[in-house]
C-alpha cells in the first residue's frame, strides 16, 4: 500500500503544472477516491488538496525567483486565470507577493516534497473485529458544529448541554442493537478533514424501530464495519484511535473505508478523565488485484 501511494506522490511531482486528478491518484493507489482522500489526510497532517497547492507555489516561487518568465507567464502555467489571483494564493503560502519576492529576493516558504514509508514503534498491537450489519437507523439530536482534531469540542459540549434529560432518556429507550446505548456520531464530513471544517454530529442510539417523528433520523444501509476498542484519557484515547485506524491499520489490512457515519460509543469515568470506547468505521474489502 504505501509503494502505491509513493507512486500517486510521485504523479503529483510531474503534474503540478497540471490539473491533478484524484481519480488517476486513486487509481495508482489502487483505491477508491473517498479512501485516498481520508487516508492521505491522515498520513500527512493536512489535506491532499492544500498539499498540491503548497508544493505547486513552492515550484511556482523557484519560477518567480529565476526571473526568466513573466509573472503572468508562471501564473498561466500553473492554472491560475490571471496575475491577481496568482498573486493573491502565492502571498498567502510565501508572505510576500511575487511582484515583492522577485524585486527584493525575499525569503520563501517551502512544502517539501512528501514520500511515505513504514516506520516500526513499539510492540503494541490495535484490537478489532469486523461485522456485518443490516440496515439501521440512528435516530437523536443532530448539530452541524466544526472539527476539532485534539481536545473538547465546544461546539458538541454546548450541543450535549442543550438536550434536556427526558429528550436522552426518549432516545437511549430506543437504542435495540450494537453498538448498545448513546453513542457519538459524526457524518457529512469535508473530504479534507481539516481543522475547523463542519460536520454533523449525532447524539443518538443506534435502532431499528421506527424514528418518533419529533427527533432526527439517519437510515444507514447495511454493510461491513471495523469495529476498535481503547481505553485511557479521555477525550484524547478516542481521537488518537481515530488517527491510529488510519494511520496503522488501513495501511496493513485488505480493507478501505466506504461512504457512512462513523460512529463511537464511549463511557467516561465519574471524574470525566478516563474512557472506554468502541469505534465503528464503515469498511469494505480491497478486490484482489486480477
Amino acid at each position: 500500500m504505501l509503494e502505491r501511494l509513493n507512486e500517486a506522490m510521485a504523479h503529483i511531482e510531474r503534474h503540478l503544472d497540471q490539473r491533478v486528478e484524484v481519480a488517476e491518484l486513486a487509481r495508482i493507489a489502487v483505491t477508491s477516491e473517498y479512501h485516498f482522500r481520508r487516508l492521505f489526510s491522515a498520513l500527512a497532517g493536512i489535506p491532499l488538496s492544500e498539499y498540491v497547492r503548497r508544493r505547486r507555489l513552492t515550484v511556482a516561487g523557484a519560477d518567480v525567483l529565476a526571473g526568466e518568465r513573466t509573472l503572468l507567464d508562471i501564473a498561466v502555467r500553473y492554472g491560475y486565470g490571471s496575475a491577481e489571483a496568482f498573486a493573491r494564493a502565492f502571498h498567502a503560502v510565501h508572505g510576500v507577493t511575487p511582484g515583492e519576492a522577485r524585486r527584493t529576493g525575499a525569503a520563501l516558504r517551502a512544502q517539501p516534497r512528501m514520500s511515505f514509508r513504514l516506520t516500526v514503534e513499539g510492540s503494541g498491537s490495535m484490537e478489532y473485529r469486523i461485522v456485518s450489519k443490516d440496515a439501521f437507523t440512528l435516530v437523536g439530536r443532530k448539530a452541524r458544529v466544526p472539527l476539532v482534531h485534539e481536545g473538547m469540542n465546544p461546539g458538541i459540549v454546548a450541543f450535549i448541554k442543550g438536550i434536556d434529560r427526558e429528550t436522552v432518556g426518549r432516545i437511549e429507550a430506543l437504542s435495540d442493537q450494537e453498538p448498545a446505548g448513546i453513542v457519538n456520531v459524526s457524518d457529512n464530513l469535508a473530504d479534507s478533514r481539516a481543522e475547523g471544517t463542519e460536520l454533523d454530529y449525532w447524539h443518538g442510539v443506534v435502532t431499528g424501530a421506527p424514528p418518533p417523528e419529533d427527533l432526527d433520523a439517519l437510515p444507514v444501509a447495511a454493510g461491513t464495519w471495523a469495529v476498535f476498542t481503547t481505553s485511557g484519557a479521555f477525550p484524547q484515547a478516542v481521537q488518537f484511535l481515530w488517527r491510529d485506524v488510519f494511520t496503522q491499520w488501513f495501511p496493513s489490512n485488505p480493507y478501505r473505508s466506504r461512504p457512512g457515519p462513523e460512529i463511537s460509543r464511549v463511557r467516561v469515568s465519574e471524574d470525566g478523565g478516563h474512557a472506554d470506547a468502541e469505534l465503528w468505521i464503515p469498511v469494505e474489502r480491497v478486490p484482489t488485484p486480477m
